[in-house]
Order: structure tokens, then C-alpha cells, then sequence
């Protein structure tokens, strides 16, 4: 039986024919394509930035902390009894040595020093006397118209009125010391604080009366603690220039306030280290001493201490911020060859404005990566840029030994730490 097929029959055969040679045709496209061979291209090594290590003269410091106190505080009291008559200074100021600052009621120790000077003169009349009358004894004694008892009463008489001479004339000194202490004036150079007492005032009855406080501002101290560890460094330090413990006058101490950044402004010298180390704490006390002829310093401030223990001739320093830290301590990362990155592991020392003194585990020779620090993989290719180093901080010159003559600070009354 045969099968006649339609116009829209005989069209859909056709189309679907042609449609199945497109297909064919876009799947041997697809093979062919497939037989092309496929290649990784590696992408270019990343971009970093290089410099050389600093090469700087700088000093090993101790970095301590301590309180600055005043050289001589003294609290001004009123020796003797008597109402307050004047008070001649402002709460606060600063005064000379021997300014006036109290006045006591000063009527009545006048007139016992004016009573003093007088048996003074009456004891010293008798005395004459006595010495007259013993040497005309004396003369009569001797051509026998006297007899030794009456030369030796006119004697004893005239030691007692030498006697009486000698008290009398202490009296007068005692007064004298007395009516001196109605004036209560500044024993040194510094700032008085605020009065006590008030004018009218009956001060020095029973016990001395407390009108103010003198501290002495120039110069000024600053007290802090070394541990047994740092003893033991200042000593080698100090023996490896030649000099010994007992010359504590020449080591440099340099202070900064808490305003102050990573400065150290305030410069002076070693002034007393204790004897021993408290065995209590592990520490010895040390105290420095400082020019403060501005005020810049007060007592009772906190400051930061900076202890020279060794100069380093030619130390390398690199960007603090090329230091990176791992497992087995710190590192900076350098360019090895073929610009390849390595590891290395650097002992550290202390701060220098942005750089870092290292000081060990580096050449000057190196090339420190201190850019694109992230993209640095060691073992890995990099492709180095050199950049100038940041600014070094000035170059800091070996410590200068003075004289213990000018390194001895000025006699001052010793203040308690």
C-alpha cells in the first residue's frame, strides 16, 4: 500500500533535513575546536619596593621610667611665741634666698635682749671690780699686809664675776638668736606655697607653728629603679670604657614628659645609686639631676628615663614598618637572587624616628622589601622597584666622658625619693 505524502508534509521533512545538517555542521565545528592544545601563561610576579639598610652611628638606651622630686623642701615654722604681724610675700612666688617672707610680734624679744645687753654691762662692772680688789690683795699679800685667805676670797670673787660675764653675754646671744627668729626668711632659692597662718594670728604657742612650705625648684631631680639585669649592663658598659661604678657622675640621663612624645629634651647626670640592691624588689635606686632653670620640671611629675649603656659605631636600621613577626621571631624580607624573595631572621633594637636599629641577622649589602610587603611571598619572584630610604633621625655622636669637677651637681639639701 503506498504512502502519498502532502505539500505540508514533504515541507517538514525538508526542514527538519536541514536543521539536521546545521547541527552536524556546528558539532564539527565544536570538534575541531576541542583538538586545539591549551597553554597556562603564569602571571607577571608582582611589584614591590626596595631599599638598602641605613648605616648610622646610634647608642644603646635603657628605657625606664621614673618621678621627678624637688633637690630641698622644707616646711618655714614659726620657732618662737608671738601673734603674726606680717606676711611679705604672694602665695606662689618665687623668692631669693634670704627674703623675708614672715615678721612675728618682735616688742617683746627686743626688750629681753635689751635686759640681757644690760646685766651684760652690770656683770662685766663687777668683774672689773673684782679684778681691782684681787690685785690690790694680791700686792698686800705679798709685802704680808694681807693675809692668803682674804687673797684667795677676792680670787674666787673675781672667777665668779668672769663667770657671771660669760652667762650674761650668753643671755644676750640667746635673745639675740630669738628676736633672729621672728623673721622667718627663704634658707634657699625656690617657690613658696601657700600660707598657713593668717596676720593677727597667735603662732609658735606651745609648739612650733607650720606657715608655709619652701621647695627648691633648680635643680630638680629625678628618682627611677634599675633591675639587677640592668645594674649588671651599665657596669660592662662602664668597664668597657674604661671606667668604674664610682664614676656614676659621668653617665648622660636624658628625661621626656608624658606630653612629649618619643622625645628626650631634658638632658643631665647621673647623680647617686644606692649601695645595694633591695632585695625585696630586685632593684637599686638611682637618682639624676637636672638644670631646671625655666621650671619646666615639676616635682612629682612621671617621666620617661633613657639610660646610655653602649655606643654602636655603623648600626644598620631599616623601616620599622618592613619588620614583620613569626613563629621564630622577627624577620624582614629581602631580594635574594634572580629577584627572589628571602626571609630573614633579625634581632631587634630600639626606635629611631621610623627606622629600627637591627642588630643582627642583616647586611648593609641587603635589599629590604618596604613595599607591597603583602604581595612578598619568600621563595617567590618579585619584581623590585628601589625607592630612597625614609629620613634618618640625626646621627647620634659616642657619649662625651667629662671631669667628675663639672659633672658634680650643686650642693643641695638631699629630698626623700
Amino acid at each position: 500500500m503506498g504512502c502519498e505524502m502532502g505539500p505540508d508534509a514533504r515541507q517538514t521533512v525538508l526542514r527538519r533535513g536541514w536543521m539536521g545538517v546545521a547541527a552536524v555542521a556546528g558539532l564539527s565545528l565544536v570538534l575541531a575546536a576541542c583538538g586545539d592544545k591549551n597553554e597556562y601563561v603564569a602571571p607577571p610576579p608582582p611589584k614591590v619596593s626596595v631599599t638598602s639598610p641605613v648605616k648610622q652611628d646610634v647608642t644603646r638606651y635603657l628605657d625606664l621610667t621614673g618621678n621627678t622630686a624637688s633637690v630641698g623642701e622644707i616646711d618655714l615654722v614659726a620657732r618662737v611665741e608671738g601673734f603674726l604681724d606680717a606676711i611679705n610675700y604672694t602665695d606662689g612666688a618665687q623668692v631669693k634666698k634670704g627674703t623675708q617672707l614672715f615678721l612675728i610680734q618682735q616688742d617683746t624679744y627686743k626688750a629681753n635682749l635689751d635686759q640681757a645687753k644690760a646685766q651684760l654691762a652690770s656683770a662685766q662692772a663687777q668683774y672689773t671690780n673684782a679684778q681691782t680688789e684681787y690685785g690690790r690683795q694680791s700686792t698686800l699679800g705679798q709685802q704680808d699686809f694681807s693675809s692668803q685667805a682674804v687673797v684667795d676670797r677676792s680670787r674666787a670673787t673675781m672667777e665668779q664675776a668672769k663667770a657671771a660675764v660669760d652667762e650674761a653675754a650668753a643671755n644676750v646671744e640667746i635673745a639675740t638668736i630669738n628676736l633672729g627668729y621672728t623673721q622667718v626668711t627663704a634658707p634657699f632659692d625656690g617657690i613658696v606655697t601657700r600660707h598657713l597662718a593668717d596676720v593677727g594670728q597667735l603662732v609658735g604657742h606651745a609648739e612650733p607653728t607650720k606657715l608655709a612650705t619652701l621647695i627648691q625648684m633648680n635643680p630638680i631631680y629625678a628618682y627611677f629603679n634599675l633591675s639587677e639585669n640592668q645594674v649588671l649592663r651599665i657596669k660592662q658598659a662602664l668597664a668597657a670604657t674604661g671606667r668604674t661604678i664610682e664614676q656614676i657622675h659621668e653617665i648622660e640621663i636624658d628625661i621626656g614628659l608624658q606630653n612629649e612624645g618619643d622625645e628626650y629634651p631634658h638632658k643631665g647626670k647621673l647623680d647617686y645609686a644606692a649601695p645595694q640592691i633591695d632585695p625585696s624588689t630586685g632593684t637599686l635606686l638611682a637618682r639624676a639631676v637636672f638644670d631646671n632653670d625655666k621650671t619646666e620640671l615639676l616635682p612629682g611629675l612621671f617621666v620617661r628615663v633613657r639610660v646610655p649603656v653602649q655606643h654602636l659605631p655603623g648600626a644598620l636600621l631599616v623601616d620599622a614598618t618592613a619588620i614583620g613577626s613569626g613563629q621564630q621571631g622577627s624577620y624582614v624580607l629581602v631580594l635574594g637572587k634572580d629577584n627572589v624573595v628571602e626571609q630573614k631572621i633579625v634581632t631587634l633594637g630600639q626606635l629611631h624616628g621610623r627606622l629600627r636599629v637591627i642588630e643582627s641577622g642583616l647586611s648593609a649589602d641587603d635589599k629590604v622589601i618596604v613595599g607591597g610587603i603583602q604581595r612578598a611571598v619568600p621563595g617567590a619572584k618579585v619584581d623590585p622597584e628601589e625607592v630612597a630610604p625614609p629620613p634618618a633621625p640625626p646621627a647620634e655622636a659616642a657619649p662625651t666622658v667629662t671631669t667628675p669637677s663639672a659633672a658634680t651637681p650643686p650642693a643641695a639639701t638631699p629630698a626623700k625619693p
